[in-house]
């Protein structure tokens, strides 16, 4: 059964005057201040789309991960992992970076890379940004 998720925005003004407010509506986590500058310049206090989609990617990253290890008899006791989404003004998303760390026991470093470039390939939001150049390291804590 599909599970449906709401966010929406409310905008006022022109895209480089304006600014505008994106709520989670779904979970309740709040509403968050919007703007051109927070997005090309300075974040300034406020959130972009592309911070939401990093946070989102490194969300699902971890669990497609957290899941393939486990399922390879190797459940990780902790994956750290980040999110760096490039944008470019009149360009578009031209780059992702995702990095992870993982404290387990029972796989060598090679074996975690390979589970973590399977990780990358398919977990749903890497799939829906499947347009973008999505790039990867993953290292053994140590």
């Amino acid at each position: 059964m599909a599970t449906t998720r709401k966010a929406h925005t409310e905008w006022q003004g022109s895209l480089f005057e304006g600014s505008g407010q994106v709520t989670f509506a779904s979970s309740g986590l709040g509403t968050h201040d919007v703007s051109w500058p927070a997005r090309a310049e300075e974040p300034g206090g406020k959130t972009s789309p592309e911070e939401l989609i990093a946070a989102a990617h490194s969300a699902c990253f971890s669990m497609a991960l957290s899941k393939a290890l486990a399922d390879a008899g190797s459940p990780p006791s902790k994956l750290e992992t980040g999110a760096e989404v490039d944008f470019v003004p009149g360009q578009g998303i031209t780059e992702i970076r995702l990095s992870v760390v993982g404290t387990l026991d029972g796989m060598d470093e090679d074996a975690f890379r390979q589970a973590a470039e399977g990780a990358k390939e398919n977990c749903p939001v890497s799939q829906a940004l499947t347009g973008t150049t999505i790039k990867l390291e993953a290292s053994l804590a140590g």
